[in-house]
């Protein structure tokens, strides 16, 4: 296997490819966008851009962004061995505001978390004219209030900073792919897929597998309640003239919330009282909100799940008392059957024993494999880790991977648990990982031979970011677990489409950027205010 030669890079470290070498040459020539599907080395063309960087400018430092403590601290490691260089600063907000410097000799690597860089931006402690390349990677975060936009904004402002932006996937809609352009400043585009030829002898394939279990009737029972308590909410809704009449879903009611919020915000900077009907359509919608989490759980997840939901609904809060919106939910009638019904159900949703039989199928046909289990909800992590350590015919060694937060009395890995338990993965000293989302981005899991998604999602970069833990260095297994008749199985359905979608709109941004006319991005819409909203009750 060749290897790359260069001045900054270890002998003998880094695989020398040709299409990583092209990308990182026009990488080097302006800001850049590189989109390469998950397993095709994203990090290797960093690494070939920092290398050449720092040896075009010594005297200049890198900033080399993730969005979180676990990838920056891979990012580090992977630095630290393959450059010729000062070892890498780490900054995240465990390091002190007043103990990031840059200090020492020659141009330093800082490897930091987006959230503090901005602080120190913003403070005045850091100039973004002090790096001469900073690296956005999972690129796709740059919309919105998040970190990433306020560097872009203060890198675009610089003269001489270079940007590469790298993500397996940008968006799921063009506007969103034009927002992340404006926002990083970018001016070229670099995208291959599996099917271009540079690329396609570096691929493992993957077998992505839906699998259909049926729901209890008991838990169809339970759905079926909580469907009328959110049709109640929902007239509650129709009559205030703020959704139309019939059955209403998530996207509708995060619209409804979002004028909502607005129109509470417009109101109190305006110093003008609110009408009652607006009280009455925010309890609504909470409540409506709460209803729906409860179906999803329900039919998505299981009975501990909403069992655990439930009962923190019933529980007063830090001052307390309940809210409105908790004692609105408790009061319908419905939700009062559906607690009866819960409390007194001893049964657990079929996707916890499919789950639990993939992983006895992998381990069985390979003792030396690794799963990795994918699922929304810690609390559904908790059972299913219950069920696999129950496995007395194969060899179970697992562990659950979540986040740093803890909630309602869970607690959160700390950052070197996190780094730990991935060590112990990679090792083969943990074969089964039950992870949230946080395993989703970027981490760097080469040798998962199944990957499991618990659930289906409905966003198309989780989706691939999921999907990309396996197939890196030999053939890997997806199997996707869909609840026949509900939400599971519109999502799945919609998943390939999108994909679809999104790699015809990459070739749109391809075009574009080949002949400089990428389009900026929409302008934000307003929300509704005050006057949007009846000043009376139910017409």
């Amino acid at each position: 296997m060749p290897t790359v030669e260069h001045p900054r890079i270890r002998p003998g470290v880094l695989e020398d490819r040709a299409y990583q070498a092209a990308i990182a040459g026009a990488a080097l020539e302006r800001p850049t966008l590189v989109v390469l599907p998950t397993g095709l080395g994203k990090t290797a063309v960093a690494l070939r851009v920092v290398a050449e960087t720092l040896r075009r400018e010594p005297t200049r430092s890198i900033l080399f962004l993730a969005p979180t403590r676990p990838l920056v601290l891979q990012h580090a490691k992977t630095l630290a061995e393959t450059l010729l260089a000062p070892a890498p600063l780490v900054w995240t907000g465990h390091v002190a505001p007043e103990k990031r410097a840059l200090e020492g000799p020659g141009p330093r690597v800082i490897v930091a978390t987006p959230q503090v860089i901005a602080h120190d931006l913003a403070k005045g402690s850091l100039g973004i004219d002090e790096f001469s390349l900073v690296v956005f990677d999972e690129a796709h975060r740059a919309v919105g209030d998040y970190a990433y936009v306020a560097i872009g904004e203060a890198v675009r402002a610089a003269r001489h900073t270079l940007v590469l932006a790298m993500t397996a996937s940008p968006g799921a809609s063009l506007p969103r792919i034009r927002t992340v352009w404006a926002n990083l400043g970018l001016q070229h585009f670099e995208y291959r897929t599996i099917e271009d030829p540079d690329v396609r002898p570096y691929l493992f394939g993957i077998d992505v597998e839906t699998r259909v279990v049926q729901v209890p009737v008991e838990l169809q029972e339970v759905a079926i309640r909580l469907r009328a308590a959110i049709d109640r909410q929902a007239q509650t809704l129709h009559h205030l003239r703020l959704v139309p009449e019939g059955p209403i879903n998530r996207r509708v009611l995060l619209e409804v919330g979002r004028a909502l919020h607005g129109a509470i915000a417009s109101a109190r900077r305006a110093g003008t009282p609110l009408e009652g009907s607006v009280w009455t359509a925010t309890t609504a919608h909470s409540v409506a909100m709460k209803e729906l989490h409860a179906l999803e759980l329900a039919e998505s997840q299981g009975v501990a799940s909403l069992r655990g939901f439930l009962d923190r609904q019933r529980r007063p809060g830090r001052s307390g008392r309940m809210t409105p919106a908790q004692r609105a939910f408790l009061a319908d009638p419905d939700i009062a059957k559906v607690l009866e019904r819960i409390d007194a159900l001893d049964l657990e949703h079929p996707k916890v024993p499919a789950a639990v039989g993939l992983v006895r199928e992998a381990l069985r046909a390979a003792p030396n494999a690794r799963v990795l289990l994918f699922t929304q909800y810690r609390s559904t992590a908790d059972v299913l880790l219950e069920a696999l350590r129950a496995l007395a015919d194969v060899e179970v060694r697992s562990a659950r991977f979540v986040g740093q937060a803890s909630r309602e009395g869970d607690r959160g890995l700390s950052q070197k648990e996190q780094a730990q338990i991935l060590d112990a993965f990679r090792a083969g000293t943990i074969n089964v990982l039950v992870a949230t989302s946080v395993a989703e981005e970027g981490l760097d899991v080469p040798a998962t031979d199944l990957v499991i998604f618990y659930e289906p999602i409905p966003d198309l970069v989780r989706t691939i970011q999921r999907r990309g833990r396996t197939g890196r260095s030999h053939a890997g297994r997806v199997v996707v677990l869909v609840a026949a008749g509900t939400r599971d199985v519109g999502v799945d359905r919609a998943s390939s489409g999108r994909e679809r979608r999104m790699h015809a709109m990459l070739e749109t941004l391809e075009t574009e950027s080949a002949h400089g006319t990428v389009r900026p991005p929409p302008r934000a819409t307003v929300q509704r205010v005050m006057t949007d909203f009846p000043s009376s009750g139910p017409d």
